[in-house]
């Protein structure tokens, strides 16, 4: 595999999969010295600076119509979301391994990311470490992935303990941000011990000022499985807890999902003056109905991006670049 890379940057330590598994065999280390000389870029762009991003861009690449179509979005985020793996979540839709398979998933991140207006990745330390030595995270928002202890299914999904990246591991690599999962079930006692936890997470994150991403989500379990509420009011309350957490707000952003009826959103999105970004969740075979959920839900004003994974990497006609532009173009 010879991933595809969106701007010019310095020859990538591993060019192919098997120059992975031989760099992380021999010299560890080149994943430090990768993050090192990795270059960095503003969580959001300005116009000024999607405009510079633009025309470096066009310069080094093979410009095509629909790449000129797509400039990057000042103000907005795209976010290609790869963490489920590191939480035991492998499933798209009826393929239950579907993300089991790091070749083929890192292949589909690197054309992901590759594709303009992309802006970064959300992804657990093992992906994001394949990336760094891939150099597909050049001039891209790096989003470490925080609490994959909630094993998906497990019966202590909800004492969801920070496993991941930890505060001081996001400013070692020269992240730029982090992003934790809050469920909250009123009848497990695990629940709060989560709650607390993200609290002190997002304390100390806004004391290194760094961005974290909290994704909220009141739920229940319905014959044995973890179940989330997208109903208005569940989200609503989600909403209002996660926005409260914690000593400051002040780099505290939410991952929402839409609701079940679309049109409660703008009502629901009122609970929060925080910047929020909508997640993809299970949409199913249905992508155009999702695309149509989240276009009218990113016009409300506390919206300002997508953060969306298996249904834009695994769409089911498999085209992933077309799955991604469309996304893209929706901001």
């Amino acid at each position: 595999m010879t991933p595809a890379r969106p701007t010019a940057s310095a020859t990538p330590a591993a060019p192919s999969v098997r120059d992975l598994v031989r760099l992380r065999a021999e010299r560890p280390e080149a994943i430090a010295e990768a993050a090192a000389r990795r270059k960095r870029r503003p969580l959001l762009r300005t116009a000024d600076t999607a405009v510079t991003a633009d025309t470096a861009l066009t310069a080094v690449t093979a410009e095509t119509a629909s790449d000129r179509a797509r400039p990057p979005h000042p103000g907005r985020l795209m976010i290609i979301a790869a963490d489920h793996p590191a939480r035991g979540a492998l499933a798209v839709g009826d393929r239950a391994l579907a993300m089991a398979n790091r070749s083929e998933l890192l292949q589909r991140l690197c054309l992901a990311l590759s594709r303009p207006g992309v802006d970064g990745v959300l992804a657990s330390a093992d992906v994001l470490d394949d990336l760094l030595l891939l150099g597909a995270l050049e001039d891209k928002v790096v989003m470490g992935s925080m609490n994959r202890g909630g094993l998906a299914g497990a019966a202590f999904e909800l004492d969801d303990r920070f496993t991941g990246h930890r505060p001081e591991d996001l400013v070692r690599h020269g992240f730029d941000a982090g992003k934790l999962l809050l469920r909250i079930d009123h009848d497990d006692p695990g629940s709060l011990d989560t709650l607390h936890a993200a609290a002190r997470t997002i304390d100390a994150m806004a004391a290194h000022r760094l961005p974290v991403f909290v994704e909220p989500f009141l739920c229940r379990r319905v014959d044995g499985r973890l179940r989330n509420d997208l109903g208005a009011a569940a989200v609503t309350t989600s909403i209002a807890i996660a926005s409260g957490l914690a000593g400051t707000s002040a780099y505290t952003w939410l991952k929402v999902p839409v609701t079940e009826d679309p049109d409660d959103m703008a009502q629901v999105m009122e609970t929060s003056t925080l910047p929020a970004v909508l997640l993809g969740g299970e949409v199913g075979d249905d992508l155009d109905g999702a695309y149509g959920k989240w276009r009218e839900a990113l016009r409300l004003p506390t919206v300002r991006g997508l953060v969306v994974g298996r249904s834009l990497l695994y769409p089911v006609d498999g085209d992933v670049a077309g799955a991604v532009d469309t996304a893209v173009s929706l901001l």
